[in-house]
This record gives structure tokens, C-alpha cells and sequence, in this order.
């Protein structure tokens, strides 16, 4: 077990001497920044004095300290200032003097409203690198609009992607909107800071969720409609198939992906079947099984019961068929393969004792990520951060005490 409670380790990872101003909060910005901050980044989370409301979603040993926001913001300070004064601004934008990135999530006509647009902020620093992620893309009619990610599954299509398995709309059970996003969010970015390395000049990046996700959703499910005129119908057959499984075997279930020809004439053979892909046409290849799918996935399932799970992660395994069993959500702490990769780590929190994560997927031979610091406290780091930047700055906000 780590005990981070100090915040002293030296940040190794790539983004190690870039500063970020984090004005974030909920679950896509804040995912992209703990990106930034676990590959080296000091992240400065700036928090209005109730905090971010992400603090009091799920269980927990202080009503501020949910294990949403702790899954999401560790290596990062948090600093408490109300900017709707003229002292929190100010203090803001001399935090911002040092930095080599702003980045929020607020509604595009709140942060018109703090007199913190990208003009404001580079008149102080015209260096910084100004990121707004945002609901909807300005110039369209749905700019400034609030979402959340229940709202963008739908806009995006998301919802419709289930409407069209089994004939009811409905969410994914996981943010995926926010956590797609705030991947777009971190690799833009540290894009714009590659740029600024390479010719010293800052720049304005907008990063829209819907655009983005349209992007994300129709890169798998352009298909016929990625023509003009249309050759086909829109949507991946495969992927849409109501038969696509998880597959119910003798005393459990199997995801199996029985995809090539070799795969196929192994298949069919093991259940007693074995000319099946030359004698029937609907089988015949690739590209007719693929348009096949639904009947492709029910001969699968007709056969899957035939054997345990195990039996067939074993044949699966001897010709290279890819098979997985299902693994619950609780049963990820003890996968074989993410307990031998060192996946996940207990730490002791200074206030909220022994805590669970994961630690970033990501390894590096010579810069490798860390995690430095656990979420913090609202305001935890407000003195210390504002004492980096000037003891009359402390005075006049009122944290130097």
C-alpha cells in the first residue's frame, strides 16, 4: 500500500514542468485533466466554494469526497476562489501569468460573463494555450445550450444505436459521452503544446461534444451512407446484430467473435457442421456473413450450449479464436491478467483512508506516469498555490491566515 499523503513525488511523466489552470468540473473535463496530471502535469483544479458537485455523488466517509471525484481528479491542487468577485479573478488570471494552459468546462456565456474569454486570458498570458470544452460547437443553434451525458447519448445516437438492436432507445450504462470527449479534450491539448513547443505561439482550441461524438459514433456506423448516393443502409449489421452475444454455454456465458473463414471452418467442424461455409451461401465469406449477422449470431448461439465456458475458452485458445468470459464489474480486481500487470493499487488517502484505483494504462520506457497526489480537499492547496504567485494575492482573497 502508497501512502500519498505528503504530495512531494516528483512528477517523471512527459507533460512534467507544464502548469494547467483546470476549470472543470462533473466528469469530462476533470477525466482529461487527471490525464494531463498522471502524465506529469500540475494541474490546478480552481473550485467555486460549494465545490465540484461531483463531490457528493456515491458513497463515502465525507459527503465531499465521493468516489467519483476521487477516481478523477488525484494529481491535482485544489484552489477555492469565487470568481464572481474581482479579487478571484484577479487572482485567477495572475495563477494564469504561470501556466501553459487554461481549461474549462463552463457554459460558454457564464465564462463571457467572468470576463474570462480567450482574449482576456491571453492579454495576460498570450502564450496560453485557452481550451473550451463545451456541449455544442459555436456558430450552430444549439451553442451555450447545458448537456449532460445522458442528453448527448441521445443527440449523438447513441440511444438510437440500442433503438435499432431491440427496438427501444436507451443509454449505455456509462458516461462514455463524457469519457470520449475528455480523451478528444487531453489529446488536443497536448497537441497545441507540441505546436507551441515547436514555434512558441499559444492558441484557441473547442472542443464540442456532439461534434465529436458524431464523429466517434458514425466512424464505426457510416457504412452505406458513407457514399453519395447511399449504397446500403447505415449502420454496422455486425455491431447492430441482436445475436451478437454475450452467448449462454452449458453453465454460463461466452463473448466469442468467430470472424474469418479459418475461424469459421474450425467452428463448424468441432459441432459436426463442417462444409457449411460451401454449402451455404447466407456463410460464404467475410463480406456475405457481415450483411448476415443476425443469422450468423443465432447458428453461434444455437451451438454454444453445447459445452461449458470453459471447454470452449479451450478450443478457443487452440485455434486462435478470440473468446473471453464475461467478467462482472466486481470481478475486475481480480482478472488474472490486470492483478499480473499491477492494475490497480490501494493508497492511503490523508483524510479518507485506504483507497482503490487504476493506475494509468499507459507505460513509457523513459517518462513514465504517476500518481503523485490523491483528490484533494476543496481548497486543500488554495495557500500554498497562492503563495507561489505572490504574498499580496494571499492578502487580498483572504487566504492568508
Amino acid at each position: 500500500m502508497t501512502d500519498l499523503n505528503t504530495g512531494d513525488a516528483k512528477p517523471t511523466g512527459p507533460l512534467a514542468g507544464v502548469r494547467v489552470i483546470d476549470l472543470t468540473s462533473v466528469v469530462m473535463g476533470p477525466s482529461a485533466t487527471q490525464i494531463m496530471g498522471d502524465l506529469g502535469a500540475d494541474v490546478i483544479k480552481i473550485e467555486h466554494p460549494g465545490g465540484d458537485s461531483v463531490r457528493h455523488i456515491g458513497p463515502g466517509r465525507h459527503s465531499d469526497m465521493g468516489p467519483l471525484y476521487l477516481q478523477n481528479n488525484r494529481n491535482k491542487r485544489s484552489v477555492v476562489l469565487d470568481l464572481k468577485t474581482d479579487e478571484g479573478r484577479d487572482a485567477l488570471l495572475e495563477l494564469v501569468k504561470s501556466a501553459d494552459v487554461f481549461i474549462y468546462n463552463i457554459r460558454p456565456q457564464a465564462i463571457s460573463r467572468l470576463r474570462l474569454e480567450y482574449a482576456d486570458v491571453a492579454a495576460v498570458n498570450p502564450g496560453i494555450i485557452y481550451a473550451a470544452a463545451v456541449a455544442y460547437g459555436k456558430g450552430g443553434p444549439d451553442a451555450g445550450r447545458p448537456v449532460y451525458d445522458d442528453i448527448m447519448q441521445a443527440s449523438a445516437g447513441i440511444s438510437d444505436l440500442f433503438a435499432k438492436v431491440d427496438g427501444k432507445p436507451r443509454q449505455a450504462p456509462i458516461n462514455i459521452c463524457d469519457r470520449v470527449t475528455g480523451l478528444y479534450l487531453a489529446i488536443s491539448v497536448i497537441s497545441a503544446l507540441y505546436h507551441k513547443a515547436l514555434t512558441g505561439k499559444g492558441q484557441e482550441l473547442e472542443v464540442p461534444m456532439l461534434e465529436t461524438m458524431a464523429q466517434f459514433v458514425l466512424g464505426d456506423h457510416m457504412a452505406g451512407s458513407a457514399f453519395v448516393p447511399p449504397l446500403g443502409d447505415i449502420g454496422y449489421m455486425r455491431l447492430l446484430s441482436r445475436h451478437r452475444g454475450p452467448y449462454p454455454t452449458k453453465d454460463g456465458h461466452i463473448c466469442i467473435v468467430v470472424y474469418t473463414d479459418k475461424h469459421w471452418r474450425a467452428f463448424t467442424e468441432l459441432v459436426g457442421d463442417p462444409d457449411l461455409i460451401d454449402r451455404d451461401p447466407d456463410f460464404a465469406d467475410q463480406t456475405v456473413r457481415t450483411k448476415n449477422a443476425e443469422l450468423c449470431g443465432a447458428y453461434l448461439a444455437k451451438h454454444m450450449t453445447s459445452r461449458t465456458t470453459e471447454e470452449w475458452l479451450e478450443f478457443c485458445r487452440t485455434i486462435d479464436i478470440p473468446a473471453a468470459n464475461v467478467t462482472t464489474l466486481e470481478g475486475l480486481f481480480d482478472h488474472p491478467h490486470l492483478k499480473a500487470v499491477d492494475m490497480f493499487s490501494v493508497v492511503e488517502h490523508p483524510t479518507e483512508g485506504k483507497i482503490r484505483s487504476a493506475r494509468f494504462p499507459v507505460t513509457f520506457s523513459e517518462t513514465p506516469a504517476t500518481i503523485r497526489r490523491p483528490a484533494p480537499g476543496l481548497g486543500e492547496h488554495t495557500q500554498e498555490v497562492l503563495a507561489e504567485i505572490g504574498e499580496a494575492v494571499s492578502e487580498r482573497t483572504g487566504t492568508n491566515d
